[in-house]
């Protein structure tokens, strides 16, 4: 199988299965001299760990990550960094019913179509389980981004209900179990998510990241621009199914002298007025603020029965036993800023390996 990997000088590359005996992956072109810690990883990886709240899978991963190898008396070395989890909370006895039975929303069917054979323990290697490596990645990214820049998510829908833009407050993210930057909304999703929690059923959420700091300058115009690669991150990431940048979808609606993000000069710099682009004309970034969003579906594991077909095209009925997320969309959060940092880590090497 090809595709374990991603990045081109920075080269992440993950391997292992929801329920094997661990997860890793191993980070290359990473810059020597970089102070590095496992708690500096950790502190990533505990936003994303299952089990935190009811509105989460209650699978129990503690998620401790063991630094193998590029790292010498806490610095990087420049050599490749391998990363490690190991898997302590399997239930494979959950699954037993699905072994010849395709799930419908899932990818058991086309991983059988196309490979021949599947792991059908809690989806296997194409499990969100392995999303726990990426949010590793993004940690050392961030390094790398330097403290100037900042990635931060934050859940804004849940299902039909949108927060309201007006009560923005980066503070809220981390006062509640969503990520949500509108403190009222969060309140009103606990009772929303409770209901369909208990119903066995599950809802989409949509996710947007914005990333401060970023110089001006990261991407190129034609087959490496940063928004087709901030793009093709997101969608990378398990059950997402929609990627817009800045106005995205909407600037579909505006009129030419609308959507133009009028210039000034402020302080002897480009200032601009609007930023409908999302921080990227042309492919590369204008120094505004990178915003990107992301739609995640309904999990598709859920415990209403529904139609589907076996291994040997008998037509039969599952339903999902197991620990699942009602709404994936809020563990999704640090991993769309893990896949942002490590496409901006990614062009920020390239950029000075061009351009000095």
């Amino acid at each position: 199988m090809a595709g374990n990997s991603f990045g081109t000088l920075f080269r992440v590359a993950t391997w292992g299965e929801s329920h094997g005996p661990a997860i890793g992956c191993v980070v290359d072109g990473v810059p020597p001299r970089l102070p590095l810690a496992e708690a500096d990883i950790q502190t990533w990886l505990d936003r994303r760990r299952p089990g935190q709240s009811r509105f989460t899978t209650q699978r129990r991963e503690p998620d401790r990550v063991e630094i193998l190898s590029g790292v010498f008396e806490g610095l990087t070395t420049g050599t490749p960094i391998s990363l490690l989890i190991h898997i302590e909370d399997q239930r494979s006895k959950d699954y037993g019913e699905l072994k010849d039975r395709f799930r419908p929303g899932h990818a058991d069917y086309t991983y059988w179509a196309k490979y021949g054979i599947r792991d059908y323990r809690g989806g296997g290697r194409s499990s969100a389980r392995e999303t726990a490596m990426r949010v590793a990645a993004g940690a050392i990214a961030r390094k790398i981004l330097g403290a100037g820049v900042s990635i931060r998510g934050a859940l804004v829908q849940m299902g039909v209900h949108t927060i309201d833009r007006g009560r923005w407050d980066w503070a809220a993210v981390d006062d509640n179990p969503f990520f949500c930057p509108d403190r009222q909304a969060a309140q009103m999703w606990e009772g929303y998510l409770d209901e369909v929690r208990k119903a066995g059923s599950s809802i989409g959420a949509v996710i947007e990241v914005v990333a401060s700091g970023v110089p001006a300058g990261l991407g190129a115009p034609v087959y490496s621009k940063l928004d087709a690669d901030i793009a093709g991150a997101l969608m990378g990431i398990n059950a997402a199914k929609g990627v817009e940048i800045g106005a995205g979808f909407a600037a579909a609606a505006l009129r030419g002298e609308d959507n133009a993000d009028e210039m000034r000069m402020k302080d002897g710099k480009v200032a601009f007025l609007s930023n409908n682009a999302g921080g990227i004309l042309g492919g590369i970034s204008s120094g505004q603020d990178i915003v990107a969003r992301f739609s995640v579906k309904p999990t598709s594991s859920i415990l209403t029965h529904r139609r589907t077909v076996d291994i040997r095209g008998n037509e039969v009925e599952v339903s999902s036993k197991g620990r699942h997320d009602p709404c994936v969309g809020i563990r999704a959060v640090p991993v769309g800023e893990a896949m942002i940092a490590c496409v901006l880590a990614d062009h920020l090497l390239r950029h000075r390996a061009q351009c000095g």
